[in-house]
């Protein structure tokens, strides 16, 4: 019997005009060969159907336990602040029609179809729930480790030093299965930025993970906030382990200040995670990319009540930002396109991601002339590889797939 992750894809292109037959065997990328090439021995084949095919997408910054996505639509109901949006999510949670573990997996099944083999979430530890999101999410890394490989980050979305009891909760988080320890603007919302830092970094050193912090402020403050990221980071030797999500400030400063910031950015290792967001200074990508730093992207908030916008798609994130960046030429569109898979990979430590040998079978098959049309066009993710078994087609999980999540 043929191992159903076991086959040769052939009649498939790497880009307008470079067709292979690509090789898996037991879900690891074993052959890439030039040409219409149709496999001789037992494996299966599968015909691409002159199909582009692309690596998997990497959604570096999500937060699945706030997702109404498959529910009835609510309308915004917050205002237009960090505090109001907090606020409404706290009153309305217990009125939501569907528990969290539902509500995030069907965001889970949608990423799947789209092509998204991994991704970090931000999940939120408070001080009403307790741990109950970060074991709801941590149920579902388990139910859904063989199509998704998920990161989560102990989020304190209320703060922390403004919030007693904080700090214990989300070193319990840590000790109970979450990945990296979180933060949010020590300055502009906790108003302590010693005592904030004090506590991520603790809890990263003892426990020996990441960090991954929400820095939204703009202008001076953001500046200071990131300053102090990068002042922690080296105190504490965590080069490389530290990620500044959104990082609005590197967007909106003067050049002088971009280039002290990207210098020691490159220098600790300090990586930033962008959604692209319509109303926010976005860091510029091509910039931080020539100096150093890396830079990759995620959709976070997705039709919550924080947005009503999202379907999880990361192609449709890669366009928004290569939009959002004027990015018009082939090659530019290529790097927003990085930034949702290969950049995202690199930074979720995740070994074998792309279309060489020796890498994971996981990648998809879309109708696009090349990877730039795909960023462009966004269609129809036609066939979806896991660890080189097929579990989605034409915008759907199989059979297969869906038996196996019920």
């Amino acid at each position: 019997m043929v191992h159903d992750s076991s086959f040769h894809l052939h009649n498939i292109r790497i880009d307008a005009d470079q067709t292979v037959g690509i090789t898996v065997r037991d879900g690891v990328i074993t052959d890439v060969s030039a040409g219409q090439t149709v496999a001789s021995d037992e494996l299966a084949s599968i015909d691409g159907a002159n199909g582009l095919i692309l690596p998997a997408l990497v959604d570096g910054h999500m937060h699945v336990d706030k997702t109404l996505f498959g529910q009835p639509w609510l309308p915004y109901p917050a205002g237009p602040d960090r505090e109001s949006r907090i606020e409404t999510e706290k009153q309305l949670r217990n009125r939501f029609p569907a528990p969290v573990e539902d509500r995030a997996a069907a965001l889970l099944r949608q990423v799947i179809t789209t092509g998204t083999g991994a991704l970090r979430t931000h999940v939120d530890i408070d001080l009403p729930i307790g741990l109950a999101h970060l074991h709801a999410i941590l149920a579902l890394r388990d139910r859904f480790k063989a199509f998704l490989d998920i990161q989560i980050v102990a989020f304190p979305q209320s703060g922390i030093a403004r919030s007693p009891g904080m700090a214990d909760l989300l070193d319990a988080a840590v000790a109970e299965g979450a990945d990296l320890v979180g933060g949010i603007d020590p300055i502009a919302f906790d108003e302590d930025l010693t005592a904030h830092y004090d506590v991520i970094f603790g809890i990263a050193e003892r426990h020996g993970v990441g960090i991954d912090i929400h820095l939204h402020d703009a202008g001076p403050t953001g500046v200071k906030e990131l300053d102090g990221l990068i002042e922690r980071t080296r105190a504490a030797g965590l080069e490389g382990q530290v990620t500044a999500s959104h990082a609005f400030c590197v967007g909106g400063c003067d050049e002088a200040t971009f280039e002290r910031l990207a210098a020691a950015l490159a220098e600790t290792k300090i990586s930033i995670a962008t959604h692209g967001g319509g109303a926010s200074p976005l860091p510029p990508v091509k910039k931080l990319r020539d100096r150093g730093v890396s830079i990759f992207a995620g959709n976070d908030n997705i039709r919550d009540t924080w947005t009503p916008y999202g379907n999880g798609d990361m192609l449709e994130r890669a366009m928004l930002t290569a939009w959002r960046s004027g990015f018009r030429t082939d090659e530019d569109m290529e790097i927003a396109l990085d930034l949702a898979s290969g950049a995202g990979a690199k930074e979720l430590g995740l070994a074998g991601h792309g279309l060489d040998v020796g890498c994971a079978a996981d990648f998809f098959v879309v109708d696009a002339d090349t990877p730039a049309h795909a960023v462009a066009d966004r269609p129809v993710r036609r066939m979806v590889f896991k660890r080189g078994r097929l579990v989605a087609r034409d915008g759907a999980l199989t059979a297969q797939a869906e038996a196996e999540l019920r």
